[in-house]
């Protein structure tokens, strides 16, 4: 028995995994759709990504919507047309279900439309992530969670004001894996390569990701794979299109760039105090382009969390509701 699912999944949520995972033991085989349309603020690919991780046997799938919700009739053909067959049983938690079935020619079967099994929909979620974050999988929790990234040349203070503002906000923090990574190579006598970068992106965005799934809804992040773009420019004299690719699946939601007035501690790793000022301005450059709101933040150790704790809490706020 072929199944089917179809919705805006804007965002993906646990009603909508009950839904699947309904479907998915009552059928041979589950289409899921997800609908398409360039309004919505989570691109059509991320939600598709969340459900497929989520639900692996399923068969995830983006269609393109019609712009018209209530005509069943041209649904039902649009959905046939796009999947090439007549599915036998249809799966839904609203009103379109019924309809849009007996268009099609399919058995509806509608699950939890009380939402007394799982208690959200996608309307309370857009209205405030944070409040509804509960309900909200793994998968969803980790592309949604709101970053703020706290970046900066060497000995600039990133560590420490990461785990100030962490502490502030009641939040996880994500440490520099780049650091890490550079102390377990140090036993070696290899020179740095690209791929040492590309490693690095990665594991900051695992770790970070791993965090996220763990938090309500905010991560402090002590840098991501778009501050590796430049120390990949810093050792190896330019960013090659690979890190570019990776650093292009960041998520920031506030970049803090630490100034580089205090003075420079050598801990035993650190190799940049000569060109310091010029990577501070490299950053500020690089930060700018991305587009994402920024703040740079100098003083005390007090100062700085004053001004970076104030301009967060704003930015959560803001971003707590999806248009």
């Amino acid at each position: 028995m072929k199944g089917l699912v179809i919705g805006k999944f804007y965002p993906p949520h646990l009603g909508h995994n009950y839904l699947i995972d309904t479907a998915l033991k009552n059928c041979e085989s589950v289409d899921v759709l997800v609908v398409d349309n360039p309004a919505y603020h989570i691109a059509a690919e991320k939600r598709r990504e969340w459900l497929q991780a989520r639900h692996p046997t399923a068969h995830v799938t983006i269609i393109p919507d019609i712009n018209n919700d209530d005509d069943s009739v041209a649904w039902a053909a649009h959905t046939m047309q796009f999947l090439g067959y007549k599915p036998d049983v249809v799966y839904s938690s609203e009103d379109y279900g019924d309809p849009w079935a007996q268009y099609m020619g399919a058995q509806s079967v509608i699950v939890d439309k009380a939402r007394t099994v799982v208690p959200i929909s996608g309307t309370k979620v857009r209205e405030d992530m944070l409040a509804s974050w509960q309900y909200l999988s793994d998968e969803t929790k980790a592309g949604l969670a709101l970053r703020i990234v706290i970046v900066g040349a060497e000995s600039t203070g990133t560590t420490t004001l990461s785990r100030d503002l962490a502490a502030a906000l009641n939040a996880p923090w994500a440490p520099e894996i780049g650091r890490y990574y550079t102390e377990s190579i140090l036993t070696t006598n290899k020179a740095w390569c690209d791929d040492d970068f590309y490693r690095i992106g990665k594991l900051q965005q695992n770790y970070e990701a791993e965090m996220a799934k763990r938090s309500d809804g905010v991560v402090v992040c002590d840098t991501n794979a778009v501050a590796t773009e430049l120390w990949q420019r810093r050792y190896m004299g330019r960013t090659t299109k690979a890190m570019r690719a990776i650093a292009a699946q960041d998520k920031a939601d506030l970049y803090i760039i630490t100034g580089d007035e205090i003075p420079f501690v050598q801990d035993g790793i650190r190799d940049g105090e000569h060109i310091r000022h010029r990577m501070h301005q490299w950053f500020i450059g690089h930060i700018k382009k991305t587009g994402v709101p920024y703040i740079i933040v100098s003083g005390t150790r007090r100062q700085r969390l004053r001004k970076a704790h104030q301009v967060s809490k704003k930015m959560i706020r803001e971003r707590k509701v999806i248009f």
